[in-house]
């Protein structure tokens, strides 16, 4: 009997984790018993991806710059990722425009349904501490962001998963290797081989538990829903968002499809497991050992490739983010500030999503945060910040799951372009946890 792929496994404990939430909301003492019982089962498997992505990192970006064998590449390699990072969240943001402007899912709200969102939202802690964290974001130098790339303490970078810092860390120990000479830098690049080999292993071992964990983290978003006329309200604004998202992911298969030559739904089905569980996790943090595992092995990038591109992609490209925070700030100037609504400020919004792009850390409802210095950037009234935030705030989760998806996908996209480019796309070579199971069994 033919084993069950590992995406369709993920799809099925995803579909009855919905479904066991919506039972579970329905009985007295559910979702107390979700929270207590199922939902940690998630937060274990979410923290065993964390735990693996440091080691990732560093063991497949420094063996893959050391096997360069030329420092011109990194710089060719690296100059490549930024721009087209860059072009496909310019592409993103245009795209949210064009469909929040086309469709206006904000025009004609009623009053009663926007006053039961303030009540219930605008002094939400959640919606409070987005506001917080944007004010400190805000209250930053402008060099700042290029500073943060510089550890001053690599354990402590090591320790707070700073990838950028991280990533700088592990470009330097890289090209010194070069500069060292083969012969004394063999030792520690076989060092790093190997680690990267047993991380990988670890990435194929936790993927195990994969289908059980995301039951129990669909199961804990679903208890989460208790006012669905506010979701529904919202749901033209919801669609508007969904709607954009699926048209990115067609921009990146006609990348895939045009610059790559590979069959759109090939490359789907290979990175899927990365999709289903961006879905899940909201986070593509969380999600790049698997994002890396499936990119390299499943895809056939070289790691050298891949250890840049996608730890980076994870930090600065978020191309489902972007398109987002231009539907969410036009839809939000529909609904209150509808005098705001000028051709210069979707061009600031352009301009300023790009950027926050950038800014946003990749982990769940970073994107929010951002939003509030788009707003902001566009000279939004300060004390209508907290009501257009909660207009928004009730379904940010279940977007935000799928504006993960996009940046993942994203990821890897570029990931392919750029070793298409360099000439470092092979054909793919997966592998099994178990492949010398029979060895030391």
């Amino acid at each position: 009997m033919k084993k069950l792929a590992l995406h369709w496994k993920i799809i099925i404990g995803m579909v009855l984790g919905i479904i066991f939430g919506f039972i579970m909301n329905t009985i007295n003492g559910g979702k107390g018993f979700v929270t207590d019982w199922i939902a940690p089962f998630g937060t274990i498997f979410i923290n065993l991806l964390k735990l693996i992505a440091v080691p990732l990192i560093l063991a497949s970006l420094i063996k893959g710059i050391s096997d360069l064998k030329d420092i011109s590449k990194i710089k060719s390699m690296g100059l490549r990722t930024i721009l087209i990072y860059l072009g496909t969240t310019l592409v993103a943001v245009i795209i949210g425009l064009g469909i929040v402007n086309l469709v206006k899912p904000g025009k004609g709200m009623p009053q009663d349904t926007i006053e039961k969102i303030k009540i219930k939202y605008a002094n939400d802690i959640g919606v409070t501490d987005k506001l917080a964290k944007a004010a400190a974001q805000k209250d930053t130098g402008p060099l700042q962001a290029l500073v943060d790339i510089f550890p001053s303490n690599i354990f402590k970078a090591f320790a707070e998963a700073s990838m950028l810092q991280i990533i700088f860390f592990s470009i330097l120990v890289g090209i010194c290797l070069l500069l060292i000479g083969k012969k004394k830098a063999k030792p520690l690049v076989k060092f790093f081989d190997s680690l990267n080999e047993v991380v990988m292993k670890m990435v194929d071992l936790i993927m195990l538990f994969a289908p059980y964990a995301v039951f129990a983290l669909l199961a804990n978003v679903i208890i989460a829903f208790d006012d669905t006329e506010i979701l529904v309200k919202l749901l033209l604004y919801a669609f508007c968002v969904v709607g954009g998202l699926i048209l990115l992911i067609g921009f990146y298969l006609m990348l895939v499809t045009v610059y790559t030559k590979k069959s759109p739904m090939w490359f789907l089905k290979q990175i899927s497991p990365a999709q289903l569980l961006a879905f899940s996790t909201s986070s593509s943090a969380a999600t790049l050992p698997v994002t890396m595992e499936r990119v390299e092995e499943h895809i056939g990038v070289d790691k050298e490739v891949s250890g840049f591109v996608l730890p980076v992609g994870a930090t600065v490209n978020m191309d489902g983010t972007s398109l987002y925070q231009g539907i969410a700030a036009v839809f939000i100037m529909q609904v209150i500030w509808p005098e705001g609504l000028t051709f210069t400020n979707q061009l600031v919004i352009i301009f300023t999503a790009v950027l926050a792009s950038i800014g946003s850390a990749a982990v769940p409802s970073a994107g929010i945060v951002m939003l509030v210095i788009v707003l902001e950037s566009i000279g939004f009234p300060a004390e209508l910040l907290p009501i257009g935030i909660a207009l928004i705030f009730a379904v940010d989760r279940p977007l935000d799951m799928c504006r993960t998806v996009v940046n993942v996908t994203g990821d890897a996209t570029v990931s392919m372009i750029v070793a298409k480019s360099l000439g470092k796309l092979h054909d793919p070579q997966p592998k099994e946890w178990d492949d010398h199971y029979d060895e030391v069994k």
